[in-house]
């Protein structure tokens, strides 16, 4: 017998290859992802018990492609759908498991399949949905639970998503070169995406969901793989790995938040520290610095430093400054005013801060009154960094987060009465 988790992960894995396969020869992203998943269901019933077949790959491509030449048989526009399914491959064949097994193609074509999830005419949000059903392999109701909406809301852009794509001619093909890049980086922006919701919940009871964390990486693993030589892949695998390894001691035991700089470092997680160290070491050495590599860099300044005391801000805020050229934003602003605070002087930080919001990007981020009432607090004035602490706790959605800046409003409560 073969381990449920061993076939679990196999599954998750070989999911967006059959995808692939099939889309690629048939087309038809609804009917081709749902013969896919009933592919997986029969595996999941089967192989527990008959174990694993020698092509576990081509079983699956074998077993769905016979429930999409039954289910475009059985429609209403038999005829028409089958001529043009016999156009690409011919009944018999698709009924044939020795026919499909030599068929088969040992081509991953799981990059294709994220570029095509990612399509420019999607939402940020439907792209990240269509990707984790898609290529993730989650469950719709597992996707809906992770952003805590309805399942059918989620299913319904799910729905929407894959028309979308259709109504506006995406095909499954890789793009021309010209458009790659900025494929590519709606790629990595998504499974960015991916892994911040999972690290701090945008909403919610729990800080963390470390289901998507490890979906975003291994998803981030994958491309990497098949683009070994990016960069900017590379560089953000590494943000993650090192991101990630924080992750059992940010976290007391009843769940509340433990900022970075009272962390028991001896509980992170030691393999993603390595393996992140060298993979940004590699990454910084041999190939162009792109944005995510510059932001695994700050996490390796941290990670490297043996206590919070021992951090070389005044490095962290050289790398703020070139990412800030690279890619500015208010949120890397934010951060490299943070940066400065704890290299200049808190006084520093707020003078930055208070040119940060003109065009009021930040307004009512609650982000924005943390940052300015941990600053205040370093400055010696727990009066308004109290108030501060408050704002921000009205604004987050994250019950953790909202804790946690509760207890720091409430820590200098003794402090500005006593004033």
């Amino acid at each position: 017998m073969t381990s449920a988790r061993r076939i679990e992960d196999l599954l998750r894995e070989l999911a967006p290859q059959v995808l692939g396969a099939l889309l690629r020869r048939y087309g038809q992203f609804d009917s081709a992802e749902e013969a896919v998943q009933e592919a997986m269901l029969a595996a999941a019933v089967q192989w527990p018990t008959e174990g694993l077949p020698d092509n576990p790959r081509g079983w699956l491509i074998t077993v769905a492609s016979r429930r999409l030449a039954d289910q475009l048989r059985s429609e209403s526009a038999r005829r028409r759908r089958e001529e043009s399914v016999a156009a690409m491959v011919s009944p018999a064949d698709a009924l044939s498991p020795a026919a499909d097994e030599d068929r088969v193609e040992n081509r991953d074509d799981t990059l294709t399949l994220l570029v095509l999830c990612c399509h420019p005419a999607l939402s940020g949000p439907s792209q990240v949905a269509l990707t984790l059903r898609a290529v993730g392999g989650l469950t719709t109701g597992e996707i809906a639970r992770a952003f805590l909406v309805p399942e059918a809301t989620m299913a319904q852009r799910i729905s929407r998503a894959k028309q979308r794509i259709k109504s506006s001619g995406g095909e499954f093909r890789m793009p021309e070169e010209q458009e790659m890049a900025s494929r590519m980086t709606a790629v990595l922006q998504v499974l960015y995406l991916i892994f911040n919701e999972g690290y701090t919940s945008s909403s919610g009871t729990d800080l963390t969901r470390s289901d998507l964390t490890w979906e975003a990486i291994r998803l981030t693993r994958i491309v990497h793989r098949l683009l070994p030589d990016d960069g900017e892949v590379a560089g953000l695998l590494a943000l993650m790995l090192l991101t990630e390894a924080r992750r059992p001691a940010r976290t007391s035991p009843d769940g509340a938040l433990i900022p970075l700089a009272e962390q028991d470092r001896r509980r992170w997680n030691t393999g993603y520290l390595a393996e992140g160290l060298a993979l940004i070491s590699q990454t910084l050495s041999s190939r162009a610095i792109g944005t995510f590599a510059l932001q695994a860099a700050i996490a390796a300044v941290h990670d490297e430093a043996p206590t919070a005391g021992d951090t070389d801000w005044a490095q962290i805020v050289a790398l703020y400054e070139l990412l800030e050229q690279r890619a500015p934003s208010p949120v890397v602003r934010l951060n490299h005013a943070v940066a400065v605070g704890m290299a200049q002087g808190p006084q520093a930080g707020l003078r930055m801060l208070a040119t940060l919001n003109a065009d009021g990007a930040l307004d009512g981020h609650h982000r924005l009154f943390a940052v300015r009432a941990h600053l205040l607090e370093l400055a010696g004035d727990p009066t308004a960094a109290r108030t501060d602490y408050l704002q921000a706790a009205r604004a987050t959605n994250s019950l953790p987060e909202k804790r946690y800046l509760e207890t720091r409003a409430a820590r200098l409560f003794g402090n500005s009465a006593g004033q």
